[in-house]
């Protein structure tokens, strides 16, 4: 009998959206499906060098760039809203042909729109993001936000239903939608008693050019530092980049089990405050510092939570010294909410016909 085969789109900005899809695209696997990898950019890239067995397809590409000053980015994603649209349009006309040519069962998108199918009923859209932060316009940027996921047949959001959550009023609604289903924090990772080798590990991670100011932000301030750090530029290249201080051992990119092992064995995280990456160091229970991309509204207001709860210190990109790192330890860090998705149960929705 021949393995149901289902598609799995992940978003490229950054590289959470693919890296929360690897658990779901391996329990896929391991519940008798076949995936169907589609992305683009260094999202497809990672997916690609995790699952190189696996046939994949380049989607067109949203081309999110952030701007250089915070405060214009919401301006910038308006003035290019036209040209998203447009890949969204070409999107969906990719995606009708893939589910044709391939005999699609199910869509798995994680926030790519135009991945659905009406010829299925089983379209899944994954996001932590009900509601859209973008200040004065979070009404309209929520409204259109949810008009786009009622289109789907079910809405998976990685948290958990109850007041004790991850993502605040981000994945939670006043009255919550009928197709959307709690599925808790997804991470790739593990929990391991490992020794500590690493005061602080650098995970870098996001859109240009504010990855590469944050970089040389921390490079600067690490520079005559004796702490033992592990520096993850989070960029899919062969480059290699020269650093004088023998204490910072530098990567470009670690993912599976490396990953794993550098975060358990790292006593402290500092890193941006993106969704997928407090869902990684909540399962790891790790204490970090957080430092939120400037103008995204959704990181901002992750940090300012998790500092007020107690859990982690933050700072604004501009304001960052290395001094301040001292603080995490006056924080109880992140923990594992412990309420992991059975995954077949989850995917019984595609055993419907």
């Amino acid at each position: 009998m021949r393995k149901k085969r289902i598609l799995v789109a992940a978003l490229n900005w950054g590289l959470g959206h693919a890296t929360r899809c690897i658990p779901i695209i391996k329990e896929l696997q391991l519940n008798d499906f076949e995936p169907l990898i589609a992305s683009d950019g260094s999202a497809l890239e990672l997916l690609k060098k995790e699952f190189p067995h696996l046939d994949h397809i380049e989607l067109p590409s949203y081309n999110i760039q952030y701007t250089k000053k915070g405060s214009h980015l919401k301006w910038k994603m308006i003035m290019d809203s036209p040209r998203i649209l447009k890949a969204i349009q070409e999107e969906k006309m990719i995606t009708r042909k893939i589910v044709e040519n391939y005999n699609i069962q199910g869509i798995i998108s994680d926030n790519r729109f135009g991945v659905r199918s009406k010829r299925l009923k089983t379209n899944v859209f994954i996001t932590h993001q009900l509601n859209v932060l973008s200040g004065n316009t979070s009404f309209l940027s929520s409204y259109l936000h949810q008009q786009y996921i009622s289109k789907f047949d079910q809405c998976w959001v990685p948290d958990v239903a109850g007041e004790n959550n991850l993502s605040g009023i981000l994945g939670h609604l006043k009255k919550k939608p009928e197709n959307v289903k709690y599925i808790g924090p997804l991470s790739r990772l593990e929990k391991s008693n490992t020794p500590e080798f690493y005061d602080f590990l650098v995970l870098l991670s996001g859109p240009e050019p504010q990855r590469s100011i944050l970089e040389s932000i921390l490079l600067k301030e690490f520079k005559t530092s004796e702490a033992r750090v592990l520096f993850i530029r989070g960029v899919i290249s062969e480059e290699k980049l020269n650093f004088e201080n023998p204490n910072i051992n530098i990567k470009n990119y670690l993912y599976g089990k490396a990953l794993q092992v550098a975060i358990n064995s790292s006593k402290y995280i500092v890193s941006r405050s993106g969704y997928t990456t407090l869902m990684d160091l909540a399962k790891l229970e790790k204490k970090a510092f957080f430092i939120p991309t400037p103008g995204q509204e959704e990181q901002e207001y992750l940090a300012k939570r998790l500092q007020e709860l107690g859990i982690a210190p933050y700072s604004k990109q501009d304001e960052f010294n290395l001094g301040q790192l001292r603080r995490i330890e006056d924080y109880d860090g992140l923990r594992d909410f412990g309420d992991h998705v059975i995954f077949r149960d989850l995917f019984s929705f595609f055993e419907r016909e």
